[in-house]
């Protein structure tokens, strides 16, 4: 495939009305509440009580019209008969899983439970050097891809829990675990437009392994790292603009002004050429109307899985004649990948807009970032 676009991944206050349990076994008319436990993210709530949590996934697609509601429940406690009934229980910690997306992955390792991962769909994405040494070991099964898992394997793996998503209300893989009695919970990450709001899916799962603190205290610290790098990056003189994007069968890809993408531009003090253009996923334009806009941007930033000039030059000689393009300022994620192919990008940024922000703030005002040295990024040459 000639081009990878970020079609950008892809606060609500819930009461639950349960009974409190009475030395008789009898159900009162007692409210239990709790507060969420999430802040930024959109389509995730957690409410945690003493012995289980409930997790509200409200965005696991664009435009769904339907709520996902799960409870957590840990060994020897005991959960109101109200929450019974109409969700799909779930007992932690986990200690098999199975996932789905490469930002799952890099959230178990955050948290140190990557070894329960026994299964996905598509292994060589995975760039993780821990999980790629246990997939080497054996340890971890291919599953085919997203939309056709391979249910059979799956199934023979009888892991506690699958963790995955989808593009829409359709998938025949994932319905057919289900009925062979295999748990199943919808991730919505992809679908945050804001990278705070991404980032705090690391959450999710730490509530499915008792890891509550420990998730709260990852996040807690790129969140940190993320707002000192905005207040740094409001010190800068000047905003420099910026393309993305590249051509793909005809037509220019790139992010609409509200998407994740595009935020990060704004956030590190840049001049997103199409920052006024309104959604959160992608635009598609003829290469004549991004040419005349973004001549003259002076840094360009994502060009797909571009990873130097010269290959860009023999797919498409119009590219050199955008200025950073001539000025050599193009700059791509492509190039840093693991050992079979994965790129680390798409794996580990969602979960890391921190070391993102601070990659950005560095290209577009190296002023400001002295000696810093790109994690995800790299000019081409």
């Amino acid at each position: 495939m000639k081009a990878i676009i970020i079609a950008t991944y892809f606060s609500l206050f819930i009461v639950l009305f349960a009974g409190c349990k009475q030395n008789d076994g009898t159900e009162t008319s007692s409210k239990i509440t709790a507060e969420n436990q999430i802040r930024y993210a959109k389509g995730l709530a957690i409410y945690k009580y003493s012995g289980f949590s409930v997790v509200k996934i409200t965005d696991p697609w664009p435009k769904a019209t339907k709520a996902y509601t799960y409870v957590l429940q840990e060994k020897g406690t005991v959960i109101p008969d109200s929450l019974k009934q109409h969700t799909i229980i779930i007992h932690i910690p986990l200690r098999s899983i199975v996932v789905t997306s490469t930002t799952h992955i890099s959230s178990l390792e955050m948290l140190g439970v990557e070894k329960t991962l026994v299964g996905f769909p598509g292994l060589d994405y995975i760039s993780s050097e821990k999980v790629r040494t246990r997939i080497t070991a054996g340890k971890v099964r291919e599953l085919g891809n997203n939309q056709s898992l391979n249910t059979e394997v799956i199934i023979d793996l009888q892991p506690d829990l699958i963790v995955g998503f989808g593009i829409d209300n359709n998938n025949p893989a994932l319905d057919n675990l289900q009925k062979n009695g295999l748990k199943i919970m919808l991730n919505g990450d992809w679908n945050e437009q804001t990278p705070l709001g991404k980032a705090e899916w690391i959450k999710f799962f730490g509530a499915l392994y008792g890891l509550e603190n420990k998730a709260d205290s990852l996040f807690t610290g790129i969140e940190k790292e993320y707002k000192t790098t905005v207040t740094l990056a409001k010190k800068a003189t000047f905003k420099p603009t910026v393309l993305a994007g590249a051509i793909y069968e005809n037509q220019w890809y790139l992010p609409q002004g509200n998407s994740w993408s595009a935020t990060f531009t704004r956030d590190a003090a840049g001049n997103y050429i199409w920052n006024g253009s309104k959604g959160t996923g992608s635009l598609s334009l003829p290469f004549e109307t991004v040419l005349e806009k973004g001549n003259d941007a002076e840094f360009w930033i994502g060009p797909a899985q571009y990873t130097s000039l010269a290959e860009m030059t023999v797919d498409n000689p119009h590219y050199n004649q955008f200025l950073a393009f001539k000025k050599k300022q193009v700059y791509s994620f492509s190039s840093k990948k693991g050992k079979t192919g994965g790129i680390v990008f798409y794996e580990l940024a969602p979960n890391r807009p921190d070391l993102v922000l601070k990659d950005m703030l560095a290209i577009l005002h190296p002023e400001l970032m002295p000696g810093y040295k790109l994690f995800f990024f790299e000019k081409l040459q």
